[in-house]
């Protein structure tokens, strides 16, 4: 979805273990030679550990599809989870040798893996037995693999054994029982996380492989990314990923420190807290969320009544709670005579009033609580289409299509939101890392009307794209009732619906004849214009996104809408 935005081929920060992403720092470098050298100079066992995602399976990869002799026969064993006789069979299916009469016997099994290793020995060519998450090898299979190592001629062992898992794998080798085990491994070496520079490094080399061709994360982004993940590869992946759907969300070209911290919230893996609350103190933490509460209740209060009162408990918190100012020593809190009193909290005024745009949508959501589950953003959404409910929304996708309605969820950005002008359910998270629903129904200008738990609010883009990473849903109106993707081939009242539809737009898109139901080369055509025009994908299939433009053009009567028409064209 961000490719594009941001001049990508693919995106760069994919989990998947991919060796053209591999970064070939100090320590990747050493460990690769270790297992180059243990695969055609030594013998027996070979063992690589590190931290979870610290880029072991990337390595062995890229051992296996670029590092590996010609002469090289490999079996690789990716669920380690069997027992002694599932384990061999795995083996011998990977080289090709497991017979019906093998499976269930372990003297076949071995036997048939014996003579395959000294056919291959007699031709040269050498065997190598990959194991990835050793650590979770039982007691028994791992016995059995010390006893494959006997498998040997007068001078040389017949098969290479890698051993892939996690530090508890140095664990599980040092048991006494295991020592035999232990004294044929050959060659160790444990991958340690990157370093600070190496991080940033690391962030750039997968961004050039992907086609980058210039800087996507600032300085600061990018020491923020090490502070959340200590160097971890995996864990830089995913916050880089999500963070950059929220630049694209947000429209920037620029990923910053505040959506590396959005992102690791977002993704729950570390919580983020929001500048205004970071430096508060418990006691001034407890005043601030009394006053807050009391501030804005009359705005989340039962039926979102402005007349509610705040509940009993909430004032008698702001009211109980200790003055901290009155309660301090004096001589502590006066400034010495010839002494500059500096202030406690050194902001610049911009950052300072940004800060307080964006705690005070944060506070509203932690206010809502519970009251932004998806069901009740369902019904607010509903009710602006003038849906009446007969039951309580269990879910909204399904009882939108029972009611002739079709769901359309996506990721995107303000930009696509304006384009498809419908009001939406837009996926916020708060700065303790939880998932609110509220409804957008209006945009003005760069302002954007939200329906948080029933109650309507203002706030700035900028003020909402801090919490919002592109996640929304909307419903909208198929034509004839019916959602169906329209292509070459199509046949139907729904093809001459978008005939007649592109040509009301505009004549340039007007293929005849205009009450045809087939979708021929020419519609395609006009299809591939519209979207070329309306920025979309284009792949001559009018999908949802398309339908649902060409209906926000027609001024269907009855529909809501996002932006009004002067907005609109603005």
């Amino acid at each position: 979805m961000y490719t594009s935005f941001f001049g990508l081929n693919e995106k760069p920060f994919a989990i998947t273990p991919d060796p053209r992403y591999l970064f070939m720092s100090e320590r990747h470098g050493e460990a690769l030679a270790h297992l180059v050298y243990g695969v055609t100079e030594s013998g027996g066992f070979m063992q690589l550990t590190g931290e979870v995602g610290t880029g072991k399976t990337t390595l062995v990869r890229t051992l296996l599809q670029n590092k590996l002799p010609n002469n090289a026969d490999v079996a690789v064993v990716l669920n380690p989870r069997l027992s002694v006789i599932e384990f061999l069979e795995t083996i011998c299916e990977e080289l090709g040798i497991l017979a019906p009469e093998m499976r269930g016997s372990v003297k076949a099994l071995v036997d048939a893996l014996n003579r395959q290793l000294l056919t291959a020995h007699a031709e040269g060519r050498r065997v190598i037995l990959v194991v990835d998450e050793a650590q979770n090898l039982s007691r028994d299979v791992l016995e059995q693999v010390r006893l494959l190592t006997n498998l040997e001629t007068a001078k040389q062992k017949l098969l290479q054994i890698i051993l892939i898992g996690q530090p508890e794998l140095r664990d599980l080798l040092a048991r006494e029982d295991l020592r035999q085990l232990a004294q044929r491994i050959t060659g160790r070496y444990h991958l340690e996380p990157l370093s600070r520079d190496e991080t940033g490094q690391y962030i750039e080399h997968r961004l050039r492989v992907a086609g980058a061709l210039g800087e996507v994360f600032d300085s600061g982004a990018k020491r923020e990314v090490y502070r959340l993940t200590e160097g971890v590869p995996r864990l830089i992946n995913v916050i880089c990923d999500r963070a950059l759907l929220g630049a694209y969300s947000k429209e920037s070209r620029r990923v910053n420190r505040r959506l590396i911290r959005r992102a690791a919230a977002e993704i729950k893996g570390i919580p983020y807290t929001a500048p205004l609350l970071r430096w508060a103190t418990p006691v001034v933490g407890g005043i601030a969320v009394a006053v807050i509460a009391a501030t804005l209740w009359p705005l989340f209060g039962e039926r979102g009544d402005p007349g509610s009162e705040p509940p009993a408990s909430t004032v008698a918190a702001a009211q109980s709670t200790p003055n901290p100012v009155a309660e301090a020593d004096p001589a502590a809190a006066a400034p010495e005579p010839n002494e500059i009193a500096e202030p406690e909290f050194e902001t610049e005024p911009e950052a300072e009033a940004e800060a307080e745009a964006e705690a005070t949508l944060d506070d509203q959501l932690l206010l809502a609580g519970e009251l932004t589950r998806l069901a009740p953003a369902f019904e607010v959404l509903f009710g602006l289409w003038g849906l009446e409910l007969s039951e309580p929304v269990t879910n909204g996708c399904d009882m939108a299509q029972a009611a002739g309605y079709a769901c359309l969820v996506q990721r995107g950005s303000w930009s696509s939101l304006r384009q498809l002008n419908r009001p939406a359910i837009l996926t916020l998270t708060d700065s303790r890392g939880k998932t609110h629903h509220v409804v957008l129904e209006a945009i003005y200008g760069d302002r954007a009307e939200l329906s948080i738990a029933g109650v309507n609010v203002t706030h700035s883009f900028l003020d909402v794209t801090d919490s919002w990473f592109g996640d929304f849903i909307l419903i909208w109106k198929p034509p004839n009732g019916e959602l169906l993707a329209l292509g070459r081939g199509s046949r139907g009242e729904n093809v001459a619906w978008l005939r007649r539809s592109l040509a009301a737009i505009d004549e340039r898109y007007r293929a005849e004849p205009l009450d045809s139901g087939i979708y021929d080369a020419d519609l395609e055509q006009r299809v591939i214009e519209f979207q070329r025009d309306h920025r979309l994908d284009v792949d001559g299939l009018a999908g949802q996104q398309t339908q649902i433009i060409i209906n926000s053009l027609l001024g269907s009567e009855g529909t809501p809408r996002l932006t009004t028409p002067r907005l609109a064209r603005e």
